[in-house]
């Protein structure tokens, strides 16, 4: 295995609006995965899944309400970003190998009648876990992202990836600013910033949009099989795309044509914003996922 990068805690001090105790689980690999985990232990769960390059520090102004509520939230950080360890080399990532790892971790946390809420990577992630293990999730929300299996990219998503693989320069901050409508604050762009000291701490960040399965990809054939179990899935599944991301506009139509939960669900909507949908509107994301468990019967 690579070299593995761990950022130094005081990389976290202080960051604005996120004042949750760290969890850690090793995964077998011997790889630690950093996790939020609030609310009653035995209570229904929501998992928040976070994409790239962002980390589980994008949910903060959702997982108080949602804990409120009544719910157990985990928003774990993917290998690679926030503060779980992040392996040195490009080539050490793959996409099964994220799926393998999030599934280790979820079964350690025994949670159970799970409602996801995913966007971005959270999506190609969250919703391979969902087909993996269906008995174990009550509903999903899915915002600003996808399952894809092979189809063309979208011109400004390969215009991104090639971006993430050949530019100089890869400021994390900025690019989350740059896909949110509104302003963040100098600490707040800083707090993205944190988990990457280094070049080598960004290597799982920029090979994740060469992993996204658009065009020929390794990862075809388990997408396909996902969806099979997708298009059985008869539980809550709820749209929330927002009205401004040129990326996944419309990626909402083939789950509301293809999942069982989906169709005739009536509380699929527009958020508004842009692809980071957490920052520019937090309230509407979390109010349409208890609204979800409300109808999921969780």
């Amino acid at each position: 295995m690579a070299l593995v990068h761990r950022t130094p805690d005081a990389r976290f001090t202080g960051l604005p609006d996120y004042p949750f105790k760290p969890h850690y689980y090793n995964l077998r690999e011997g790889l630690r995965v950093h996790f939020v985990d609030e609310g009653p232990r035995d209570a229904p769960t929501v998992l928040m899944m976070h994409g790239e390059p962002s980390w589980s520090y994008l949910y903060r102004h959702m997982i108080g309400p949602v804990v409120e509520a009544g719910y157990r939230v985990l928003a774990p950080d993917l290998i690679g970003f926030g503060k779980s360890d992040k392996l040195t080399t490009k080539g050490e990532y793959s996409y099964a190998m994220h799926v393998a790892w999030m599934r280790d971790w979820l079964e350690s946390t025994k949670a159970d009648r799970i409602v996801l809420a995913c966007q971005d990577w959270g999506s190609l992630v969250g919703l391979r876990l969902v087909a993996a293990m269906p008995d174990r999730f009550a509903g999903v929300v899915l915002s600003n992202g996808g399952l894809p299996a092979g189809e063309a990219a979208p011109p400004a998503f390969d215009k991104w990836r090639k971006f993430s693989r050949y530019s100089p320069v890869f400021p994390v901050g900025k690019i989350i600013q740059q896909a949110t409508s509104r302003e963040l604050s100098k600490a707040e762009v800083a707090a993205y910033d944190a988990p990457f000291p280094n070049a080598a701490s960004k290597a799982g960040a920029r090979i994740f949009p060469s992993l996204v399965p658009l065009g020929e990809n390794e990862a075809v054939p388990d997408q396909q099989e996902a969806w099979k179990v997708l298009e059985t899935f008869d539980k809550p599944f709820t749209c929330a795309f927002s009205n401004s991301d040129p990326i996944t506009r419309g990626g909402d139509a083939k789950f509301r044509e293809r999942v069982p939960g989906a169709r005739n669900n009536p509380l699929h909507r527009t958020l508004q914003g842009h692809h980071f949908i957490q920052e520019d509107d937090p309230e509407g994301f979390a109010a349409v996922i208890l609204e979800t468990a409300k109808r999921a019967g969780v």
